[in-house]
């Protein structure tokens, strides 16, 4: 039996996953990676260790959480990013890594100097109503962008 080949989005996602296990010794329970256009982002989902859930159940733990992983992203992202780059074929300008301590889930967005929004739900929806790639429409624009491509780990 051929096994297949893992999609881009799929090797992105495991490449996270590693990292950030090697980087704090706590591998994400699950990752997402959805990427339009020139950006990339990757959810991991349950990412933080069982101290760090406990810490941020304050604000104040909540906000040196959210720090630690910034700087941590920030001083340790580059291997990563090479990575993606061998990956997918295509330069990372920018990085940037949030933390959700009520959830645990971590966001990393990489891009190519566009702004990016992330909204964590709660919640999923089918994944089937957000896959693939149509083009919509931009209201004032005259752009087209595709909605999100997206595989989970």
């Amino acid at each position: 039996m051929v096994t297949p080949k893992p999609t881009v989005a799929q090797q992105v996602a495991e490449a996270a996953s590693k990292f950030q296990e090697r980087r704090t010794g706590h591998a994400p329970r699950a990752v997402t990676v959805v990427m339009s256009e020139d950006t990339l982002v990757v959810t991991l989902y349950g990412a933080l260790s069982p101290a760090e859930k406990a810490l941020a159940k304050t604000p104040e733990g909540a906000a040196q959480v959210q720090e630690f992983h910034r700087q941590l992203f920030a001083s340790d992202s580059d291997a990563l990013r090479q990575e993606i780059k061998r990956i997918t074929g295509i330069v990372v300008r920018e990085a940037t890594a949030e933390v959700e301590p009520a959830s645990g889930a971590i966001v990393q967005a990489f891009t190519t100097g566009t702004v990016v929004q992330v909204f964590l739900m709660d919640g999923g929806s089918p994944t089937e109503t957000w896959s693939g790639v149509r083009p919509v429409e931009i209201p004032d624009s005259n752009e087209k962008t595709p909605d999100v491509l997206s595989a989970g780990a």
